[in-house]
């Protein structure tokens, strides 16, 4: 299992509940229906996971992340929302759950950090059930698009993509989810991307802002000034780089994601 580099500060965590079963897993909705089972795969802070629970209810949902402290994140979301479920911590490259168990396997920005990609797809198809599904979304931080250009924010793509790869996971996933999949062996259905774009002043405000603050306290800074690739005046000019995008009324930046339903 890769490090995650992103690791759980505040800052990533309210990226990541602002996430939805509509602006994140909109390619998968029209495959679901009320009393499928689901196994949620890395269910993070649980808001896109409630989502598609309320979906597919009254079938069963199992919600898996890889530590106590994740799924603890996931547990809090559900009990909040009046949402049943059963929790597991476990590896997704192994996974202790039998065979042929979910109607739906799911994963959202997972496959970006982990060591074998190929072999967390195989273990996914082996606990669909035949007529199943297995959907994947993940990020192409490679093909991030965003002006005016602004050389800090060069710099942290690079960063950023250097410390993903030195911790044994692959940023540019997007594109290679055809590739791993047929790797492991599964059937696609469907191969499409999307996007997600900040271009309002509001949303600049929240995504250039949280980026500030991710590179300069978040496990990303920790990393990046351990391993000496970055200092605190490195981070922080980055920081002011993503202030200056934010404030910027041509600011516009799009995050794509690929995206892949496979049957076992």
């Amino acid at each position: 299992m890769a490090t995650y580099t992103h690791g759980h500060a505040e800052s990533v965590l309210r990226s990541h509940r602002s996430r939805t079963a509509e602006n994140s897993a909109g390619y998968l909705l029209g495959r679901l229906h009320a009393g499928q089972s689901l196994l949620d795969i890395g269910s993070g802070p649980g808001t896109i996971t409630a989502d598609l629970a309320r979906i597919v209810a009254p079938g069963p949902l199992t919600a898996l992340e890889a530590t106590d402290e994740a799924i603890a994140l996931t547990k809090a979301e559900l009990d909040a929302q009046g949402i049943d479920a059963t929790y597991v911590v476990g590896d997704v490259h192994d996974l202790d759950l039998p065979s042929r168990t979910y109607d739906v396997t799911h994963a959202h920005q997972v496959l970006q950090h982990l060591v074998d990609p190929v072999s967390a797809l195989r273990e996914m198809g082996r606990v669909t059930r035949p007529g199943g599904v297995i959907a994947v979304r993940d990020a192409d931080y490679a093909a991030f698009t965003w002006w005016p250009l602004i050389p800090a924010l060069d710099e942290w793509l690079d960063l950023y993509r250097r410390l993903a790869r030195h911790n044994g996971a692959e940023p540019d996933a997007g594109r290679r989810l055809l590739s791993w999949a047929r790797a492991a062996d599964l059937q696609i259905l469907q191969a499409s991307s999307t996007n997600w774009t900040y271009a309002t002043p509001t949303d600049r405000r929240w995504w250039g802002g949280l980026w500030a603050e991710r590179i300069t306290d978040s496990a990303i800074a920790d990393q990046a000034t351990a391993l000496e690739w970055a200092d605190r005046a490195d981070l922080e000019r980055i920081a002011d780089g993503w202030r200056e995008w934010a404030d910027h009324p041509d600011g516009w930046f799009m995050v794509p994601s690929g995206e892949l339903i496979a049957a076992p």
